[in-house]
């Protein structure tokens, strides 16, 4: 992965961080997604200064966000295991085609003076529904648009064009909505979705986009399967609670902006959008600065000093009411908001194996967005009891905290080898499905034999082993002493079927589950072939 990527090894054999802008399919789309996700922020500032002009309280403003977030935790999942098995290309398409007719009958009502607050905030609900079931199909669609050696670079892009949009769209919509109207922001919208529905229609050819091949899960079955990649996974697990404890409390700033610009500032739309323009300069800034900043800082160290500046930033946003001030301020927020979201997500992207990597990211695109909506409400809730200062303040607190419990909760390395797929099959033969295994649980035992003094290392290893066999398909594991035959472990798993323990080995293991497995058979005396066990129905 480039260095743009917060905490990540992996690989990358392109020249330049841009090299994957030369793949035509790509360029296109990642062209369209970031005009498409400028237009979604412009409607988001739009939906608050519309209802800033409505005279709305604290809440009211921040559930903006939280009515834009909420549907990813409602429908990201779902869409993760679609993603996985349907035509992305195609989905895409319908759920862009969608998003048009809504941003329309937005638009209509707006133009004719019936847009009222509640209707405002169910039509930014339902787009923020199409957001959440397109994620993971576009996020899962990148890596298959660029040669092996560029994912990790594409990955990169891909986070950053949604972090700059984030910093850019409100800022275009800041210094628009003063000209254009509310109305005009929405239609601004409706066009970018249909850029985007151009960009796919021309991507026809594009590989990637079908189904994939192998094994089809039931689609629980495939909910689950993700959450244990992602409960199972060292580095997914850590980068997901280094994100939460930064996102919560920095938050605050994109919920409560529009108040402090209109009442701590008295500042008007085109006075938001000088603010919007500042924080976007800054993370514009950031995004250049990454590689920088990766070579000479490890991933932790970034966390941390990202999460300080953006606390300093919140305690003068809320404590402060100079204009100038607030516009400086808003230039390091921005590079620390974005070498903290972006390089997180990017280095997630990146680190997931193919066969569960929408799902996986649909689990992180739903902590992402759950934090914000419900942190959103909540920093609506502080404001209007305490007030704003009192707002930001606590949010600095929390931050500054956030940056402290680094000390115990380092981002965790991730093995430059941990995404390759191997097909890895010790001491056993393929063959054809055993007779009754379809859909029966299979019980996969492995006897080691193990000397006295390497005890206490194979236990230690064992542990990753495990962590392994949950993450690619295990529902239960369990490690037992042999009573009977003393220095004998017997290492047991199950698995949901036969079809999924054949895709345990041909399509899940990667090259660092392959050296966990061998790091502990090296440390037995002996390793008898695994065993397989397939469940009998009794009535």
């Amino acid at each position: 992965m480039t260095s743009a990527a917060l905490g990540s090894d992996h690989p990358n054999t392109s020249a330049s961080p841009w090299e994957p802008l030369r793949a035509r399919a790509f360029r296109a789309l990642w062209i369209a997604s970031f005009v498409s996700n400028v237009g979604a922020w412009m409607q988001t500032v739009g939906a608050q200064w519309f209802l800033l002009d409505q005279h709305a309280g604290s809440t009211l403003v921040a559930l903006v966000q939280s009515a834009t977030s909420l549907p990813v935790f409602l429908l990201t999942l779902p869409a993760g295991v679609l993603a996985e098995f349907t035509n992305r290309r195609r989905m895409l398409l319908a759920v862009q085609s969608v998003q048009v007719l809504v941003t329309a009958l937005l638009c209509l009502l707006t133009f004719g003076g019936h847009l009222t607050p509640t209707v405002l905030l169910l039509m930014t609900f339902l787009l923020g529904c199409g957001s959440a079931v397109q994620m993971p199909a576009y996020q899962a669609l990148v890596p298959t648009l660029v040669p092996a050696g560029q994912v990790g670079a594409a990955a990169s892009l891909s986070s950053l064009s949604v972090n700059l949009a984030r910093a850019v769209g409100p800022a275009v919509a800041g210094l628009l909505v003063s000209r254009l109207g509310v109305g005009g922001l929405f239609a601004l919208n409706g066009l970018t979705f249909a850029v985007f529905v151009v960009a796919l229609v021309s991507a026809r050819a594009a590989p990637g986009t079908g189904v994939r091949s192998g094994a089809h899960p039931r689609f629980v079955q495939g909910l689950q399967a993700g959450g244990r990649y992602v409960r199972h996974s060292p580095f997914v697990r850590r980068a997901v609670l280094r994100l939460v404890v930064f996102l919560v409390p920095a938050n605050v700033l994109w919920a409560l902006l529009p108040l402090v610009a209109q009442r701590r500032l008295g500042l008007g739309s085109a006075g938001y959008g000088l603010l919007l323009t500042a924080a976007g300069a800054g993370a514009v800034v950031g995004a250049l600065l990454m590689p920088r900043l990766a070579r000479a800082l490890d991933p932790t160290a970034r966390l941390v000093w990202s999460g300080a500046v953006f606390g300093v930033g919140m305690a003068v946003l809320g404590l402060g009411r100079s204009v100038p001030l607030a516009v400086v301020t808003l230039l390091p927020v921005g590079t620390a908001w974005i070498v903290v979201v972006a390089g997180l997500n990017s280095a997630v992207q990146a680190s997931l194996p193919p066969w569960v990597r929408a799902r996986a990211l649909s689990i992180y695109q739903v902590v992402l967005f759950s934090a914000t909506a419900a942190s959103a409400a909540a920093w609506g809730l502080v404001a209007q009891r305490f007030g704003l200062p009192q707002a930001f303040c606590a949010a600095a607190v929390l931050l500054a905290a956030g940056s402290v419990s680094a000390r115990w909760w380092r981002l965790r390395e991730h093995p430059a080898d941990a995404r390759e797929v191997v097909d890895y099959w010790p001491s056993l033969e393929v063959g054809p499905v055993p007779a009754g295994a379809p859909g029966e649980p299979v019980v996969v035992e492995v006897r080691y034999e193990v000397a006295p003094d390497r005890w206490a290392q194979f236990l230690a290893a064992a542990g990753a082993v495990e962590e392994s066999r949950r993450r690619t398909g295990a529902l239960s594991w369990g490690l037992y002493r042999c009573v009977d035959e003393p220095g004998v472990l017997l290492e047991q798993f199950t698995v949901a079927d036969w079809e999924d323990h054949l895709a345990q080995h041909r399509e899940r293991l990667t090259r660092s589950d392959r050296q966990d497995q061998e790091r502990l058979r090296a440390l037995a005396s002996r390793v008898d072939p695994a065993r397989h066990l397939v469940h009998v129905p009794v009535r």
